[in-house]
C-alpha cells in the first residue's frame, strides 16, 4: 500500500474540496491509502461529510488561508513533523496556500514524490499587482521542488507557464471530476424544484452557484439583471450559495428595482435540487480555475453562460453556451436575454450540453490522475 498525506488549507462548500474528497475516494481503490492534512478554517459539515465517505481527517492547527508568516512558518514545522512521523510516499498538495508551505515542508522532510493541484490559481482577480506578484514569485520557487503540478485545464497550464511557473513537463491536466449520471439520476423534477422554491412555471430562471463573493461576480450578474427583465418580462435570478456580499447583492438589486427578482437560497449542501429549477447557469467570474458548477448544470441539460477567465474557455463552446468577457455586465445581459427569448436556441444549447459534460466526469478525472500516481510510482521505485 502506498501511502498519501494530502494537504489542503480548508475544506468548505465549492469545487477544490469536493474535488480533493472525490480524489482520495477514487485512489483507495486503486490502492493509494491517504489521509487528507487540513487547516482549523474548515466548515464542519463539509468535513463530517469528508469523514462519512472514508476520509482519514488530521488537523494542522497552524494551516490558515490568509499570509501571517509567523503561523505560516509553524505550518511548515508542523507539517515537516507530521511527515517525517508518518513518512509518506507522495504529499499532494491542494490550492496555493497549502500548496505552499505543504510542498517546502515535504520537500524538508525528504517525501520521494510531491504533487502539486492549484485547483486555479490567483495570478488575477485576487489582490492588488504587488500582491500578486509576490505569490507568483513563491510559485516559481515552489514548483522546484514539485514532481507535477496537476490543472484543471490546459488554458491554467499556459497562464502558469506565461508568469514562468515550472516547466511544460510538469504538467498535467486532470478536470475536476463531475459525476454526470448520478446528478440526473438524483435530480428532482423541474417543476418540483420550482414549487419548493416558490418560482413560476414560466418564469425564466438564471441560476448562480457559489460563495457570494467579489470573484464569483454576481454583483455582475445582479447589474445584467434589471437589463434582462426590460426583454423578459419573467426573468428571475437565484443564486444558489451564501457569503459575505448577500447582503450588498440584495441592496444592489432593491437599488435597481429588481429585488423580487433575485433569490437566494442560503448556505445549502442540495445544490442540485435547486439548479434543477433552472432554464440557463451563469458564471460571471472574474477567475475560475474551471467551474465545476458549469459541467454540473450541463450534466442536467441547461446552456452555461460564463465569461473569458481562468479554465471557463475550455470548458463551455459555442455548441453548448456563450462567453462574455469578464466584468461586463451589459454582454452578460445581452448573452442571457438572448436565451431567454430564444426558445429553440435553448433548448438545442442545454441538448448539446449534456454529452460535453461526459469529458469531465469522474471516470475521466479519476483515470487521469490515476495515470498520474502510477507513473510517479514507477519512476520513483514505489511499486
Amino acid at each position: 500500500m502506498i501511502t498519501v498525506d494530502h494537504v489542503i488549507t480548508r475544506l468548505t462548500m465549492g469545487g477544490s474540496s469536493e474535488n480533493t474528497v472525490l480524489t482520495i475516494e477514487d485512489l483507495a481503490r486503486a490502492g493509494y491509502d491517504s489521509t487528507l492534512i487540513l487547516g482549523p478554517e474548515s466548515e464542519p459539515p463539509v468535513v463530517d461529510d469528508a469523514r462519512r465517505r472514508g476520509c482519514r481527517i488530521v488537523e494542522v492547527s497552524a494551516l490558515g488561508r490568509e499570509v501571517h508568516p509567523l503561523r505560516d512558518l509553524a505550518a511548515v514545522g508542523q507539517l515537516w513533523r507530521g511527515f517525517r512521523r508518518a513518512r509518506p510516499s507522495i504529499v499532494h498538495t491542494h490550492t496555493s496556500k497549502a500548496g505552499f508551505v505543504g510542498r517546502l515542508a515535504a520537500r524538508l522532510a525528504g517525501v520521494p514524490v510531491i504533487i502539486h493541484q492549484p485547483h486555479g490559481h490567483i495570478f488575477y482577480g485576487y489582490w492588488s499587482p504587488r500582491k500578486t506578484a509576490l505569490f507568483v514569485m513563491l510559485e516559481r520557487v515552489a514548483a522546484r521542488w514539485t514532481d507535477t503540478i496537476v490543472t484543471l485545464t490546459p488554458r491554467e497550464v499556459e497562464e502558469h507557464l506565461q508568469r514562468g511557473i515550472g516547466r511544460r513537463e510538469q504538467y498535467a491536466v486532470v478536470p475536476s471530476g463531475v459525476p454526470t449520471a448520478a446528478l440526473r439520476d438524483a435530480a428532482p423534477a423541474r417543476q418540483a424544484a420550482r414549487d419548493r422554491l416558490g418560482l413560476g412555471h414560466d418564469a425564466f430562471v438564471i441560476a448562480g452557484v457559489g460563495r457570494l463573493v467579489p470573484i464569483k461576480g454576481f454583483d455582475l450578474l445582479v447589474t445584467a439583471l434589471a437589463e434582462i427583465a426590460t426583454r423578459v418580462p419573467d426573468a428571475h435570478v437565484l443564486l444558489i450559495g451564501d457569503g459575505e456580499e448577500r447582503a450588498a447583492l440584495e441592496n444592489h438589486a432593491a437599488a435597481l428595482g429588481v429585488a423580487a427578482r433575485l433569490h437566494i437560497t442560503g448556505a445549502t449542501t442540495e445544490v442540485m435540487d435547486a439548479l434543477a429549477a433552472a432554464d440557463v447557469l451563469a458564471a460571471p467570474s472574474r477567475n475560475e480555475g474551471m467551474g465545476r458548477v458549469l459541467v454540473e448544470a450541463m450534466a442536467l441539460g441547461l446552456p452555461v453562460v460564463g465569461t473569458v477567465v481562468g479554465g471557463i474557455p475550455d470548458v463551455i463552446v459555442e455548441e453548448c453556451g456563450r462567453l462574455v468577457p469578464p466584468d461586463d455586465a451589459p454582454a452578460l445581459a445581452d448573452a442571457l436575454t438572448e436565451l431567454g427569448i430564444d426558445h429553440p436556441l435553448r433548448a438545442k444549447l442545454g441538448a448539446a450540453a449534456r454529452p460535453r459534460a461526459e469529458a469531465f466526469s469522474t471516470e475521466v478525472a479519476a483515470g487521469a490522475m490515476r495515470a498520474i500516481y502510477d507513473r510517479l510510482a514507477r519512476a520513483r521505485g514505489l511499486r
